[in-house]
């Protein structure tokens, strides 16, 4: 088996983290993370724009094969998951318009993937993620929550790939 190159997401329109990992079998390595910030002063098409331009440089420059998006909670405030979603749907088209292969995990999914149980918070998410990428600088909680949704998605490809070619 090959290394494999995993790009994940967690999108946000005011900060959407990302995390670039090798999945080697079940060995990882931390490749790159950080996180696209946009003006909150800024109109919502443009900060879109903003997310859209830089996913799409840090494709052509760590050429992952694959990502891997956090799926979108629903809270109270209607207006913030109606924006939220907006950056998930440019987290999930630019690198499916880049031809990649993009799946989606539940935050609760990632948490049981990389601590082992569902209901981690994000203290214990981000201590998992140093343990398993030393070398992640981490420094915000967006980058940690992208790390971890590559992370799940390298532990759960193998069941992905095996089931799409089983169709």
């Amino acid at each position: 088996m090959s290394a494999v190159r995993l790009l994940g997401l967690d999108p946000g329109l005011r900060y959407t983290g990302w995390g670039i990992i090798e999945s080697d079998g079940n060995r990882l390595r931390h490749v790159a993370d950080g996180v696209i910030a946009t003006d909150a002063e800024t109109a919502v098409p443009e900060r879109l724009r903003a997310i859209h331009e830089a996913l799409q440089a840090l494709i052509a420059t760590h050429l992952p094969r694959e990502a891997a998006v956090e799926e979108t909670y629903v809270n109270r405030n209607g207006a913030a998951t109606l924006k939220l979603g907006y950056a998930r749907g440019v987290a999930l088209l630019t690198p499916a318009l880049a031809g990649l292969v993009v799946a989606e995990y539940g935050a609760k999914m990632v948490k049981r993937s990389v601590v082992g149980t569902g209901n981690a918070d994000k203290v214990q998410v981000a201590d998992m993620v140093r343990r398993l990428l030393p070398g992640a600088v981490l420094r915000r909680a967006d980058a940690s929550d992208a790390l971890a949704v590559a992370i799940c998605h390298a532990h759960n490809r193998a069941t992905r790939l095996v089931y799409a070619t089983a169709r």
